[in-house]
C-alpha cells in the first residue's frame, strides 16, 4: 500500500490500536486479537522489546494488516523501522526531522501536538494527520472540537484517555480517528491471554465509531 492508500484506510477504519506490552509474544498475541475483532492496524510502540522485530514478523504474516511504528524518538530509528516494512510512523511529540524524513520516503506520518502552534506547524511541515496527545488532560472530546474550529482542515487523531464512555464524542467533536491503547487492549486480557475479550472490545468499539460518524453527518 502506498502513502495515500495507508492514509485512506486510517480514516476508514478511525480506530488505531497502540501496542504497548512487556514482550513480543504479548505483542504479537495483541495485534492478532485486534485484527480479528475488525481493526486492521496497529501501531507498534517502540517501547516493546524487540519492536522491530515484532513489526517484520507481522508485516510477514499478515500481508492485510496496516502496521505502523509508535513512540519513534529519531531518524535512525525510523529508518529501520521503515526498512522493517513499517507503513506509518508517529511519535510523542512534534519532531520536524522525522516528518521530513517521512516525507521523503513518501510515508504517512503523524505526531504528537498538544498547543495550537504545535498544531499549525506540524501542519504546514506536511503531516498526514495530527495526533493530539495527551488529550484528555486537556479536556477530551471538548479540547478537539475547540481546535478544530480554528483548524477545520487539520485532520485530528484523538490520543490518551479514549475509551468505550468517551469515543463517541470525539467523532462527534470532529475527530477523524482515535488512537486507543489499554481500554482496547487490557493489560489483564494479554496477561490472561484471552483474545476473546480484546476481539469483542475491538467489535464494540468500531460499532460506537460507526454509530457516532452516522450522526455527526446527519446534523
Amino acid at each position: 500500500m502506498n502513502r495515500e492508500q495507508v492514509r485512506a484506510r486510517i480514516q476508514e477504519i478511525g480506530i488505531i490500536p497502540a501496542i504497548r506490552v512487556s514482550s513480543p509474544e504479548d505483542a504479537l498475541f495483541a495485534a492478532e486479537a485486534v485484527a480479528s475483532g475488525g481493526i486492521p492496524i496497529v501501531e507498534l510502540t517502540l517501547t516493546v522489546p524487540g519492536a522491530i522485530e515484532v513489526i517484520a514478523h507481522l508485516v510477514r504474516n499478515g500481508p492485510e494488516l496496516i502496521v505502523g511504528a509508535g513512540t519513534v524518538w529519531d531518524v535512525e530509528t525510523a529508518r529501520r523501522c521503515l526498512d522493517a516494512g513499517a507503513k506509518f510512523l508517529t511519535s510523542t511529540g512534534l519532531d520536524l526531522e522525522l516528518v521530513e524524513f517521512a516525507a521523503r520516503e513518501k510515508v504517512v506520518v503523524f505526531p504528537g501536538a498538544l498547543t495550537p502552534s504545535e498544531v499549525m506547524r506540524a501542519w504546514k511541515a506536511g503531516v498526514d494527520f495530527v495526533k493530539v496527545f495527551p488529550c484528555s488532560q486537556l479536556g477530551g472530546a471538548a479540547y478537539i472540537k475547540t481546535l478544530k474550529a480554528p483548524f477545520p482542515q487539520v485532520p485530528l487523531i484523538a490520543s490518551g484517555g479514549v475509551n468505550q464512555q468517551n469515543v463517541a464524542d470525539f467523532f462527534l467533536a470532529g475527530a477523524t480517528a482515535v488512537g486507543i491503547g489499554a481500554h482496547l487492549v487490557p493489560k489483564k486480557a494479554i496477561e490472561l491471554r484471552q483474545p476473546r475479550r480484546i476481539h469483542e472490545l475491538a467489535v464494540r468499539l468500531m460499532t460506537l465509531v460507526q454509530g457516532a460518524r452516522k450522526q455527526a453527518a446527519a446534523r
